[in-house]
């Protein structure tokens, strides 16, 4: 094997044991990397062409789901979207708004974790010891 082609394995593999990828993005990926690292070894550039328009993979319906919130850059699902943003794709929140024309509104969470979460934030009594707080401060 050559040494290119194993390092690209080593690349590979090593995303993928932390992302979870089907068949089909393995060998995509694997296709990129080999010509990324054959790219740099014939000392050409391998930095994407920069757009100055974002083209979403996702459509804005599709990607804002109940059960999940799907990367409208690279079309994966997720919970929350912010720490995906931050190591995926080096970008905040704010400028992933900015880049889709995404209105402050529209929460980064699936619809279902949000609830979940809003849930037991009722359950265990946040709410009212924000009260208590914010009241106790007010009376200092």
């Amino acid at each position: 094997m050559s040494s290119i082609m194993k390092m690209a394995a080593d690349i590979i593999a090593a995303h993928a044991s932390t992302t979870p990828m089907t068949k089909e993005e393995l060998i995509a990926e694997l296709t990129d990397i080999h010509a990324a690292l054959v790219a740099l070894e014939k000392g050409e550039n391998v930095a994407p062409e920069p757009s100055d328009e974002a083209t979403p993979v996702v459509s804005r319906k599709k990607a804002f789901g109940k059960e999940a919130i799907y990367c409208m850059i690279c079309g994966k699902g997720f919970k929350t979207l912010s720490r995906h943003l931050k190591t995926a794709h080096g970008m905040t929140a704010g400028e992933y708004r900015k880049a889709y024309d995404i209105p402050r509104a529209q929460s980064l969470a699936a619809k279902n974790y949000s609830e979940s979460r809003r849930k037991m934030a009722v359950d265990r009594g946040l709410a009212d010891n924000l009260a208590k707080a914010r009241a106790s401060r007010s009376k200092k």
